[in-house]
């Protein structure tokens, strides 16, 4: 089989940073954090009282507010990311449908971890107070994980598959593997594919908070998450998403599109070691990095910066590290290696998409952005992990790792056009 290029024409984030691309990347680069305490809800009784969450972001600036009904904010947050993709991939002008043949082979392909938390908790306390009658006959489109994707192909008229990759923190980059595949493979010409999450609800921050996986930095929210620190002690909770549009290479520039990077390697695999941490060796996570580098028919000294998984946890932080040398060998000690969750906290199933995109603009303007509070590395986590200050850097490839609870592990690799 001829393994057709896949071309990224477009991307949208919304995160803590702030809404739309061109936000995130000014803030990413200038070092910002996006923690802050939670205005959800009360918080008192809670160990952890901070997250990464978006603000300012206004739905009917995105969405008709009679559709908002039906919308989690997760699903808001894609369909407001793909509108933005879809004006800056030119593939359509105004929020359009596509027709004709591509619509058939385009798809929406677009993970989540948890879905519509937030709108389950509040329909159950309403279900409890109120009884069965008071449920809204929106609830279950406002929450089912795969409702993202089903509302941007509605809107865009996309008729090619759909579905949710959920597989916790590694659904946005599997989601992207997917896509990629499927138009490498000639099952589709286009996707928009990527991540999104929101999730910063009472029933999350205590269920992690039990876990003993959140920091608890109260005092300084946005000195808490802290990769690769030997200062850390725990990740921080953030929501947003990462829609990136891919697109089958020669139809891209015969139309005269406007390519960002191209995506040349997807590996996915399982640590089969333990519901919630890694393999203390990081084998797990090394195996799938070498499975995207055959993927992608590359020589690990070809890859120059990596996107870290990164989450600002004592055993994930230096799983990754062990990982990275495992996978890497002694060139390990030249690359360039960032944890953008330093500044956006970890997204959880939006993760993979956000961090894709910010891999592939890294490569794009040639600079690799910092991992912020990095004071004082943890004497295991010993490579170069770009500490506080982005850096330049001339890098042909880039790799994007996602590790996810139940031992999955996604990695993705671009190129520069």
């Amino acid at each position: 089989m001829t393994r057709r290029r896949v071309a990224v024409t477009a991307c949208s984030t919304i995160s803590s940073l702030g809404v739309g691309l061109d936000v995130n990347w000014k803030a990413l680069l200038a070092g910002q954090s996006g923690a802050a305490p939670i205005t959800r809800f009360p918080t008192e009784s809670f160990r952890t009282s901070f997250a990464c969450e978006v603000k300012n972001f206004n739905p009917e600036d995105h969405i008709d507010p009679k559709d908002l009904r039906a919308m989690d904010l997760f699903i808001q947050y894609a369909v407001a990311a793909a509108k933005e993709a879809f004006i800056r991939s030119g593939l359509v002008n105004k929020p359009e449908r596509i027709s004709g043949e591509l619509a058939e082979r385009a798809a929406a392909i677009i993970g989540c971890g948890l879905g519509g938390l937030p709108d389950i908790e509040s329909t159950k306390a309403d279900f409890i107070e109120k009884g069965p009658r008071r449920v809204s006959p929106f609830f279950i489109p406002q929450v089912i994980s795969n409702m993202p994707a089903g509302q941007v192909a509605i809107r865009y008229g996309l008729q090619g598959p759909n579905f949710a990759t959920t597989s916790a923190c590694s659904s946005g980059a599997h989601a992207i593997g997917e896509a990629f595949r499927m138009i490498r493979d000639n099952y589709i010409d286009m996707a928009i594919s990527g991540g999104t999450e929101a999730t910063i609800s009472p029933l999350c921050i205590a269920g992690f908070g039990s876990m003993r996986a959140l920091s608890t930095r109260n005092d300084a929210p946005q000195k808490a998450s802290r990769p690769f620190d030997k200062d850390r002690d725990g990740f921080v909770v953030g929501e947003g998403a990462g829609l990136l549009i891919l697109e089958e290479w020669e139809m891209a520039k015969k139309r005269g599109a406007d390519i960002l990077a191209e995506v040349v390697g997807y590996g996915a695999n399982c640590d089969a070691y333990h519901m919630t941490a890694p393999t203390e060796d990081g084998s797990g996570a090394a195996r799938v990095m070498k499975i995207a580098l055959k993927d992608a028919g590359l020589n690990p000294d070809q890859i120059l910066a990596i996107n870290a998984h990164g989450t600002s946890t004592g055993l994930g932080d230096v799983a990754e590290t062990k990982a990275l040398k495992l996978a890497f060998g002694d060139h390990a000690k030249k690359l360039k290696i960032t944890s953008t969750k330093s500044m956006t906290g970890h997204t959880l199933g939006a993760a993979g998409g956000i961090e894709a995109i910010f891999a592939g603009l890294a490569l794009k303007h040639q600079i690799v952005p910092p991992t912020i509070n990095l004071d004082q590395p943890d004497p295991e986590c010993d490579l170069d992990y770009v500490p506080n200050h982005a850096q330049d850097w001339k890098h042909e490839y880039a790799l994007s790792n996602s590790f996810g609870f139940g031992g999955t592990n996604a990695c993705l690799i671009l190129r520069r056009v």
